[in-house]
């Protein structure tokens, strides 16, 4: 029987909650500033984070520091947290630009789906 370290629902948690949004090593590591490596660590429970990491890791994660280490399942990300993690690491330019990008195609969309109500609609009274 192992036993476990003192980090492990830490360790599991930071791991599964990138993973549940769709984040790599790499890409979560570059936005709390700690080398992938470090960040490997912590997800293996074989390092703990500082206080300021720890935070940092929850905020770029969606979660509350107190949540990450909880030994209860963690809530399954929304897609809006989903979305919200793609964009957290991008500069401001960035961000903005990805934003007008999502309105403008979610406004292509509705104005698509309302066209194709309309023909349906119109097929009908024929």
């Amino acid at each position: 029987m192992s036993k476990q370290t003192p980090f492990a629902s830490l360790a599991k948690n930071i791991a599964a909650r990138r993973k549940a949004l769709s984040l790599t090593q790499a890409q979560l590591a570059e936005a709390i500033e700690v080398d992938t490596e470090t960040l490997g660590r912590f997800e293996r429970g074989k390092h703990l984070p500082s206080l300021q990491t720890l935070a940092r890791l929850g905020a770029h994660l969606q979660i509350s520091a107190s949540e990450l280490l909880d030994d209860a399942p963690l809530p399954t990300p929304s897609d809006f947290s989903q979305v919200s993690a793609w964009l957290l690491p991008l500069n401001s330019v960035d961000r903005e630009f990805m934003l007008e990008l999502i309105k403008v195609q979610c406004a292509l969309l509705r104005s698509r789906a309302k066209g194709g109500s309309r023909k349906k609609q119109m097929g009908r009274r024929h």
